[in-house]
Protein backbone atom coordinates (compact mmCIF):
# COMPACT_ATOMS: atom_id res chain seq x y z
CA UNK A 1 0.00 0.00 0.00
CA UNK A 2 1.26 3.13 -1.28
CA UNK A 3 1.60 6.66 1.76
CA UNK A 4 -0.67 8.39 -0.77
CA UNK A 5 -3.26 5.40 -0.59
CA UNK A 6 -2.92 5.16 3.42
CA UNK A 7 -3.22 9.25 3.39
CA UNK A 8 -6.61 8.79 1.15
CA UNK A 9 -8.19 5.76 3.35
CA UNK A 10 -7.10 7.68 6.70
CA UNK A 11 -8.99 10.94 5.72
CA UNK A 12 -12.03 9.02 4.22
CA UNK A 13 -12.15 7.77 8.02
CA UNK A 14 -12.14 10.86 9.22
CA UNK A 15 -14.43 12.15 6.71
CA UNK A 16 -16.82 9.58 8.26
CA UNK A 17 -16.01 10.63 11.81
CA UNK A 18 -17.26 13.86 10.55
CA UNK A 19 -20.42 12.91 9.07
CA UNK A 20 -21.04 11.00 12.17
CA UNK A 21 -20.87 14.15 14.53
CA UNK A 22 -23.70 15.60 11.84
CA UNK A 23 -26.01 12.77 12.14
CA UNK A 24 -25.36 12.29 16.26
CA UNK A 25 -25.96 16.20 16.54
CA UNK A 26 -28.81 17.39 14.32
CA UNK A 27 -31.62 16.01 16.65
CA UNK A 28 -30.85 19.24 18.85
CA UNK A 29 -32.20 20.91 15.83
CA UNK A 30 -34.80 18.48 15.18
CA UNK A 31 -36.30 16.99 18.38
CA UNK A 32 -35.16 19.69 20.77
CA UNK A 33 -35.76 23.09 18.78
CA UNK A 34 -38.12 22.11 15.99
CA UNK A 35 -40.48 19.90 17.37
CA UNK A 36 -40.37 19.27 21.04
CA UNK A 37 -39.22 22.09 23.03
CA UNK A 38 -40.89 24.86 21.18
CA UNK A 39 -44.13 23.61 22.00
CA UNK A 40 -43.62 21.95 25.71
CA UNK A 41 -41.89 24.93 27.32
CA UNK A 42 -44.64 27.30 26.32
CA UNK A 43 -47.34 24.89 27.85
CA UNK A 44 -45.25 24.41 30.74
CA UNK A 45 -45.30 28.28 31.09
CA UNK A 46 -48.94 28.60 30.93
CA UNK A 47 -49.58 26.44 34.18
CA UNK A 48 -47.89 28.92 35.94
CA UNK A 49 -49.54 32.35 34.74
CA UNK A 50 -51.20 35.37 36.81
CA UNK A 51 -54.25 36.25 36.48
CA UNK A 52 -53.86 38.63 33.33
CA UNK A 53 -52.61 35.74 31.91
CA UNK A 54 -48.74 36.36 31.66
CA UNK A 55 -45.67 35.23 32.96
CA UNK A 56 -43.53 37.03 35.11
CA UNK A 57 -39.59 37.12 33.91
CA UNK A 58 -37.80 38.97 36.22
CA UNK A 59 -40.68 41.07 36.99
CA UNK A 60 -41.13 41.64 33.41
CA UNK A 61 -44.57 40.09 32.28
CA UNK A 62 -44.27 38.52 28.84
CA UNK A 63 -46.86 35.94 27.04
CA UNK A 64 -46.33 32.22 27.27
CA UNK A 65 -46.26 31.40 23.65
CA UNK A 66 -43.13 34.00 23.54
CA UNK A 67 -41.10 32.33 26.11
CA UNK A 68 -39.40 29.98 23.94
CA UNK A 69 -38.54 32.64 21.30
CA UNK A 70 -37.43 35.24 24.00
CA UNK A 71 -35.18 32.04 25.22
CA UNK A 72 -33.81 31.41 22.05
CA UNK A 73 -33.20 35.40 21.29
CA UNK A 74 -31.03 35.74 25.18
CA UNK A 75 -29.00 32.61 23.71
CA UNK A 76 -28.04 34.10 20.55
CA UNK A 77 -26.82 37.61 22.45
CA UNK A 78 -24.81 35.31 24.44
CA UNK A 79 -23.33 33.48 21.36
CA UNK A 80 -22.26 36.50 19.72
CA UNK A 81 -19.42 37.02 22.38
CA UNK A 82 -18.84 33.10 23.09
CA UNK A 83 -18.84 31.78 19.68
CA UNK A 84 -15.83 34.19 18.09
CA UNK A 85 -13.83 33.58 21.65
CA UNK A 86 -14.34 29.51 21.13
CA UNK A 87 -13.57 29.82 17.29
CA UNK A 88 -9.83 31.56 18.85
CA UNK A 89 -9.14 29.66 21.11
CA UNK A 90 -9.45 26.35 18.85
CA UNK A 91 -7.02 27.36 16.44
CA UNK A 92 -4.56 28.60 19.15
CA UNK A 93 -4.95 25.40 20.90
CA UNK A 94 -5.77 22.99 17.42
CA UNK A 95 -7.55 20.73 20.22
CA UNK A 96 -10.70 20.84 17.55
CA UNK A 97 -11.12 17.27 18.39
CA UNK A 98 -11.41 17.73 22.23
CA UNK A 99 -13.54 21.37 22.10
CA UNK A 100 -15.86 19.52 19.57
CA UNK A 101 -16.73 16.78 21.41
CA UNK A 102 -16.63 18.18 25.06
CA UNK A 103 -19.21 20.59 24.28
CA UNK A 104 -21.27 18.15 22.51
CA UNK A 105 -21.84 16.01 25.40
CA UNK A 106 -22.49 18.98 27.56
CA UNK A 107 -25.51 19.38 25.17
CA UNK A 108 -26.37 16.24 25.22
CA UNK A 109 -26.58 15.40 29.47
CA UNK A 110 -28.71 18.61 29.00
CA UNK A 111 -30.85 17.09 26.32
CA UNK A 112 -30.97 13.96 28.48
CA UNK A 113 -31.56 15.88 31.63
CA UNK A 114 -34.95 17.51 30.24
CA UNK A 115 -36.62 14.24 31.16
CA UNK A 116 -37.07 16.23 34.73
CA UNK A 117 -38.56 18.83 33.33
CA UNK A 118 -42.31 18.70 35.14
CA UNK A 119 -45.14 20.32 33.95
CA UNK A 120 -44.54 23.66 36.35
CA UNK A 121 -40.65 23.56 35.77
CA UNK A 122 -40.62 26.44 33.27
CA UNK A 123 -37.41 27.53 34.72
CA UNK A 124 -35.79 24.31 34.75
CA UNK A 125 -36.85 23.77 31.55
CA UNK A 126 -35.36 27.38 30.14
CA UNK A 127 -31.91 26.75 32.04
CA UNK A 128 -31.48 23.50 30.62
CA UNK A 129 -32.63 24.41 27.36
CA UNK A 130 -29.89 27.47 27.22
CA UNK A 131 -27.49 25.21 28.39
CA UNK A 132 -27.92 22.79 25.57
CA UNK A 133 -28.34 25.41 22.85
CA UNK A 134 -24.70 27.29 24.29
CA UNK A 135 -23.13 23.58 23.77
CA UNK A 136 -24.52 23.15 20.88
CA UNK A 137 -23.39 26.08 18.93
CA UNK A 138 -20.27 26.45 20.52
CA UNK A 139 -19.95 22.39 19.31
CA UNK A 140 -20.78 23.88 15.60
CA UNK A 141 -17.78 26.07 15.10
CA UNK A 142 -14.98 23.72 15.72
CA UNK A 143 -17.49 21.06 13.55
CA UNK A 144 -17.96 23.78 10.77
CA UNK A 145 -13.60 24.83 10.68
CA UNK A 146 -12.78 21.07 10.46
CA UNK A 147 -14.48 21.23 6.80
CA UNK A 148 -11.22 22.89 5.09
CA UNK A 149 -9.15 20.20 6.82
CA UNK A 150 -11.08 17.35 5.18
CA UNK A 151 -12.11 18.68 1.79
CA UNK A 152 -9.71 20.39 -0.73
CA UNK A 153 -11.58 23.23 -2.71
CA UNK A 154 -12.95 20.85 -5.65
CA UNK A 155 -14.67 18.72 -3.48
CA UNK A 156 -16.14 20.71 -0.68
CA UNK A 157 -19.48 21.91 -1.81
CA UNK A 158 -19.84 17.59 -1.77
CA UNK A 159 -18.93 16.61 0.90
CA UNK A 160 -20.17 19.83 3.12
CA UNK A 161 -24.00 18.92 1.46
CA UNK A 162 -23.11 14.91 2.40
CA UNK A 163 -22.74 16.62 6.02
CA UNK A 164 -25.42 18.50 5.83
CA UNK A 165 -27.56 15.04 4.73
CA UNK A 166 -26.44 13.04 7.31
CA UNK A 167 -27.30 15.54 9.85
CA UNK A 168 -31.13 15.07 8.64
CA UNK A 169 -31.31 12.08 8.25
CA UNK A 170 -30.21 10.82 11.60
CA UNK A 171 -32.67 13.86 12.84
CA UNK A 172 -35.19 11.97 11.08
CA UNK A 173 -34.50 8.86 12.04
CA UNK A 174 -34.88 9.37 15.72
CA UNK A 175 -37.86 11.82 15.18
CA UNK A 176 -40.16 8.87 13.39
CA UNK A 177 -39.01 6.49 16.42
CA UNK A 178 -40.36 9.47 18.68
CA UNK A 179 -43.12 9.97 16.02
CA UNK A 180 -44.09 5.77 16.28
CA UNK A 181 -43.90 6.34 20.24
CA UNK A 182 -46.88 9.29 19.99
CA UNK A 183 -48.83 6.13 19.30
CA UNK A 184 -48.58 4.70 22.84
CA UNK A 185 -47.89 7.13 24.56
CA UNK A 186 -50.89 9.33 25.14
CA UNK A 187 -49.82 11.87 28.07
CA UNK A 188 -48.39 14.52 25.51
CA UNK A 189 -46.12 15.98 28.01
CA UNK A 190 -44.84 12.54 28.73
CA UNK A 191 -44.30 12.23 25.30
CA UNK A 192 -42.64 15.52 24.88
CA UNK A 193 -39.68 14.64 27.76
CA UNK A 194 -38.86 11.40 26.71
CA UNK A 195 -38.19 12.73 23.29
CA UNK A 196 -36.14 15.59 24.84
CA UNK A 197 -34.02 13.00 26.48
CA UNK A 198 -33.81 10.58 23.71
CA UNK A 199 -32.27 13.59 21.62
CA UNK A 200 -29.89 13.78 24.59
CA UNK A 201 -28.83 10.09 24.43
CA UNK A 202 -28.77 9.38 20.54
CA UNK A 203 -26.47 12.43 20.32
CA UNK A 204 -23.77 11.10 23.45
CA UNK A 205 -24.07 7.92 21.31
CA UNK A 206 -23.18 8.40 17.77
CA UNK A 207 -20.52 10.73 18.91
CA UNK A 208 -18.66 8.03 19.78
CA UNK A 209 -18.02 7.22 16.31
CA UNK A 210 -16.33 11.21 15.94
CA UNK A 211 -14.54 10.03 19.43
CA UNK A 212 -12.77 7.27 17.70
CA UNK A 213 -12.06 8.19 14.28
CA UNK A 214 -11.42 12.47 14.37
CA UNK A 215 -8.08 13.38 14.57
CA UNK A 216 -6.63 16.99 15.07
CA UNK A 217 -5.08 17.94 11.81
CA UNK A 218 -3.96 21.76 12.70
CA UNK A 219 -1.51 22.73 15.60
CA UNK A 220 -2.14 25.27 17.24
CA UNK A 221 -0.02 28.47 18.11
CA UNK A 222 -0.39 29.36 21.63
CA UNK A 223 0.72 27.65 25.17
CA UNK A 224 -1.55 25.88 27.29
CA UNK A 225 -1.15 28.57 29.80
CA UNK A 226 -2.38 31.49 27.92
CA UNK A 227 -4.93 30.10 25.96
CA UNK A 228 -7.97 32.07 26.92
CA UNK A 229 -5.75 35.30 27.05
CA UNK A 230 -4.39 34.46 23.83
CA UNK A 231 -8.47 33.74 22.34
CA UNK A 232 -9.65 37.31 23.52
CA UNK A 233 -6.44 38.86 21.58
CA UNK A 234 -7.16 36.51 18.75
CA UNK A 235 -10.58 37.47 18.83
CA UNK A 236 -10.08 41.39 18.45
CA UNK A 237 -7.05 40.57 15.58
CA UNK A 238 -10.05 38.80 13.64
CA UNK A 239 -12.16 41.61 13.91
CA UNK A 240 -9.84 43.99 12.99
CA UNK A 241 -8.78 41.88 9.69
CA UNK A 242 -12.12 41.54 8.81
CA UNK A 243 -11.33 44.91 6.58
CA UNK A 244 -9.06 43.27 4.41
CA UNK A 245 -11.54 40.91 3.50
CA UNK A 246 -14.89 43.40 2.56
CA UNK A 247 -16.47 40.49 -0.04
CA UNK A 248 -15.74 38.46 3.29
CA UNK A 249 -17.40 40.85 5.55
CA UNK A 250 -20.35 41.64 2.69
CA UNK A 251 -20.91 37.13 3.09
CA UNK A 252 -21.49 37.62 6.40
CA UNK A 253 -23.58 40.40 6.40
CA UNK A 254 -26.37 38.73 3.49
CA UNK A 255 -25.68 35.50 5.91
CA UNK A 256 -26.69 36.76 8.80
CA UNK A 257 -29.40 38.16 6.86
CA UNK A 258 -31.25 35.56 5.38
CA UNK A 259 -30.42 32.65 7.51
CA UNK A 260 -31.37 34.37 10.34
CA UNK A 261 -35.20 34.03 8.23
CA UNK A 262 -34.22 30.16 7.72
CA UNK A 263 -33.56 29.43 11.33
CA UNK A 264 -36.27 31.56 12.33
CA UNK A 265 -39.00 29.83 9.68
CA UNK A 266 -37.97 26.29 11.28
CA UNK A 267 -37.40 27.12 14.48
CA UNK A 268 -41.45 28.44 14.70
CA UNK A 269 -42.70 25.97 12.18
CA UNK A 270 -44.47 23.46 14.68
CA UNK A 271 -46.08 26.36 16.69
CA UNK A 272 -47.38 27.55 13.50
CA UNK A 273 -49.18 24.28 12.57
CA UNK A 274 -50.30 23.62 15.96
CA UNK A 275 -51.48 27.21 17.24
CA UNK A 276 -52.76 28.81 13.69
CA UNK A 277 -53.66 26.09 11.44
CA UNK A 278 -54.83 24.07 14.40
CA UNK A 279 -53.15 20.88 12.84
CA UNK A 280 -52.96 17.16 14.98
CA UNK A 281 -49.87 16.26 16.72
CA UNK A 282 -49.91 13.26 13.91
CA UNK A 283 -49.45 15.47 11.03
CA UNK A 284 -47.08 17.79 12.48
CA UNK A 285 -44.95 15.34 13.44
CA UNK A 286 -45.02 13.28 10.15
CA UNK A 287 -44.57 16.81 8.32
CA UNK A 288 -41.20 17.14 10.15
CA UNK A 289 -40.63 13.64 9.29
CA UNK A 290 -40.90 14.01 5.90
CA UNK A 291 -38.75 17.24 6.12
CA UNK A 292 -35.92 15.36 7.58
CA UNK A 293 -36.02 12.99 4.71
CA UNK A 294 -36.47 15.09 1.97
CA UNK A 295 -33.87 17.62 3.47
CA UNK A 296 -31.12 14.50 2.42
CA UNK A 297 -32.25 14.49 -1.10
CA UNK A 298 -32.23 18.37 -1.31
CA UNK A 299 -29.18 18.76 0.01
CA UNK A 300 -27.55 16.83 -1.99
CA UNK A 301 -29.62 17.60 -4.83
CA UNK A 302 -28.21 21.57 -4.28
CA UNK A 303 -24.85 20.41 -3.98
CA UNK A 304 -24.73 18.79 -7.51
CA UNK A 305 -26.21 21.72 -9.29
CA UNK A 306 -23.73 24.08 -7.17
CA UNK A 307 -21.03 22.36 -9.10
CA UNK A 308 -22.60 22.75 -12.33
CA UNK A 309 -23.70 26.75 -11.94
CA UNK A 310 -21.81 27.92 -8.75
CA UNK A 311 -22.43 27.75 -4.98
CA UNK A 312 -23.44 31.87 -5.25
CA UNK A 313 -26.42 31.02 -7.98
CA UNK A 314 -27.72 28.31 -5.84
CA UNK A 315 -28.22 29.59 -2.82
CA UNK A 316 -29.55 32.78 -4.83
CA UNK A 317 -32.40 30.46 -6.39
CA UNK A 318 -33.34 29.41 -2.64
CA UNK A 319 -33.59 32.27 -1.39
CA UNK A 320 -35.74 33.38 -3.99
CA UNK A 321 -37.57 30.00 -2.85
CA UNK A 322 -37.70 30.84 0.45
CA UNK A 323 -39.42 34.08 0.24
CA UNK A 324 -42.28 32.49 -1.60
CA UNK A 325 -42.20 29.94 1.33
CA UNK A 326 -43.21 32.55 3.78
CA UNK A 327 -45.51 34.47 2.03
CA UNK A 328 -47.40 31.17 0.77
CA UNK A 329 -47.53 30.00 4.53
CA UNK A 330 -49.87 33.26 5.56
CA UNK A 331 -52.42 32.07 2.76
CA UNK A 332 -52.23 28.40 4.09
CA UNK A 333 -56.36 27.21 5.25
CA UNK A 334 -56.54 25.79 8.53
CA UNK A 335 -56.58 22.45 9.21
CA UNK A 336 -55.78 21.71 5.14
CA UNK A 337 -53.26 18.72 5.41
CA UNK A 338 -52.25 18.73 2.18
CA UNK A 339 -51.66 22.14 1.59
CA UNK A 340 -49.02 22.00 4.81
CA UNK A 341 -46.97 18.68 3.19
CA UNK A 342 -46.54 20.73 0.05
CA UNK A 343 -45.19 23.69 1.85
CA UNK A 344 -43.05 20.88 3.64
CA UNK A 345 -41.65 19.26 0.11
CA UNK A 346 -40.95 22.99 -1.27
CA UNK A 347 -38.99 24.02 2.59
CA UNK A 348 -37.32 20.56 2.54
CA UNK A 349 -35.80 20.73 -0.81
CA UNK A 350 -34.00 24.36 -0.39
CA UNK A 351 -33.46 23.98 3.49
CA UNK A 352 -30.47 21.78 3.80
CA UNK A 353 -28.63 22.68 0.43
CA UNK A 354 -28.93 26.79 1.22
CA UNK A 355 -27.32 26.06 4.32
CA UNK A 356 -24.74 23.75 3.62
CA UNK A 357 -23.60 25.85 0.15
CA UNK A 358 -23.20 28.67 2.50
CA UNK A 359 -21.00 26.71 4.74
CA UNK A 360 -18.74 25.76 1.76
CA UNK A 361 -19.14 29.46 -0.22
CA UNK A 362 -17.75 31.13 3.23
CA UNK A 363 -14.66 28.53 3.79
CA UNK A 364 -13.33 29.74 0.49
CA UNK A 365 -13.13 33.35 1.21
CA UNK A 366 -11.34 32.64 4.66
CA UNK A 367 -7.40 32.56 5.55
CA UNK A 368 -5.52 29.47 6.15
CA UNK A 369 -5.49 28.68 9.53
CA UNK A 370 -7.96 30.33 11.13
CA UNK A 371 -10.81 28.87 9.99
CA UNK A 372 -12.46 28.29 13.50
CA UNK A 373 -11.81 32.09 14.27
CA UNK A 374 -13.68 33.15 11.13
CA UNK A 375 -16.44 30.40 11.66
CA UNK A 376 -16.89 31.62 15.09
CA UNK A 377 -17.99 34.71 13.54
CA UNK A 378 -20.14 32.62 11.13
CA UNK A 379 -21.82 31.08 13.47
CA UNK A 380 -22.66 34.42 14.66
CA UNK A 381 -24.56 35.00 11.71
CA UNK A 382 -26.06 31.59 12.07
CA UNK A 383 -27.52 30.61 15.42
CA UNK A 384 -26.02 33.82 17.54
CA UNK A 385 -28.03 36.08 14.83
CA UNK A 386 -31.13 34.40 15.29
CA UNK A 387 -31.91 37.18 18.06
CA UNK A 388 -33.74 39.31 14.94
CA UNK A 389 -35.88 36.69 13.65
CA UNK A 390 -37.60 35.26 16.57
CA UNK A 391 -37.75 38.43 18.37
CA UNK A 392 -39.43 40.01 15.47
CA UNK A 393 -41.66 36.92 15.00
CA UNK A 394 -42.44 36.64 19.01
CA UNK A 395 -43.10 40.80 19.29
CA UNK A 396 -45.67 40.70 15.79
CA UNK A 397 -47.31 37.42 17.96
CA UNK A 398 -47.53 39.46 21.26
CA UNK A 399 -48.68 42.98 19.53
CA UNK A 400 -51.23 41.09 16.67
CA UNK A 401 -51.84 38.24 17.99
CA UNK A 402 -51.84 36.31 15.23
CA UNK A 403 -49.38 33.79 14.11
CA UNK A 404 -50.06 34.57 10.32
CA UNK A 405 -48.95 37.92 10.43
CA UNK A 406 -45.67 37.24 12.86
CA UNK A 407 -44.79 34.53 9.89
CA UNK A 408 -45.33 36.91 6.93
CA UNK A 409 -43.05 39.56 8.92
CA UNK A 410 -40.23 37.67 8.22
CA UNK A 411 -40.04 37.84 4.29
CA UNK A 412 -37.52 40.69 4.46
CA UNK A 413 -35.03 38.62 5.80
CA UNK A 414 -35.15 36.82 2.56
CA UNK A 415 -35.34 39.59 0.62
CA UNK A 416 -32.20 41.90 2.17
CA UNK A 417 -30.43 38.97 2.47
CA UNK A 418 -30.90 38.22 -1.25
CA UNK A 419 -30.16 41.87 -2.13
CA UNK A 420 -26.75 41.56 -0.16
CA UNK A 421 -25.61 38.31 -1.20
CA UNK A 422 -25.81 39.79 -5.26
CA UNK A 423 -23.11 41.69 -4.43
CA UNK A 424 -20.48 39.87 -3.25
CA UNK A 425 -17.61 39.10 -5.51
CA UNK A 426 -16.73 36.12 -4.76
CA UNK A 427 -13.48 35.75 -6.97
CA UNK A 428 -12.59 38.67 -5.51
CA UNK A 429 -13.35 37.36 -2.18
CA UNK A 430 -11.26 34.13 -2.53
CA UNK A 431 -7.90 35.81 -4.32
CA UNK A 432 -7.85 38.39 -0.73
CA UNK A 433 -8.30 35.42 1.27
CA UNK A 434 -5.36 33.58 -1.20
CA UNK A 435 -7.16 30.04 -1.13
CA UNK A 436 -7.35 28.33 -4.11
CA UNK A 437 -9.89 28.57 -6.75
Amino acid sequence: MTATTSADRELRRQRFGWYAYGWASHTFQTTVVTVFMSRYLPAVAENVVGRDGRLSVLGVPIAPGSLFTYTVSLCSAVLVVLMPLVGAVADRTGRKRALLLGFGYLGAFSCAAMFFVGPRDWQLGALLFVLAYLSYSSAFIVYNSLLPDLAEAAVRDRVSAVGWAAGYVGGGVLLALNFAASFAIADSALLARLSLCSAGVWWALFALVPLRLLRDRSPGTAADGRVLTAGFRQLGETLRSLARYPQTLLFLAAFLVYNDGIVTVTTVSAEYGQAELRLGESTLLGALLFVQFAAFGGALLLGELAERWGAKRVVEASLVVWTGVVVAAFWLTAGSVLQFYLLALVIALVLGGSQALSRSLFSRMIPTGREAEYFGLYEISSSATSTFGPLLFGLAYQNTGSYRTALVSLVVFFVVGLVLLARVDVDRAVRAASRPA
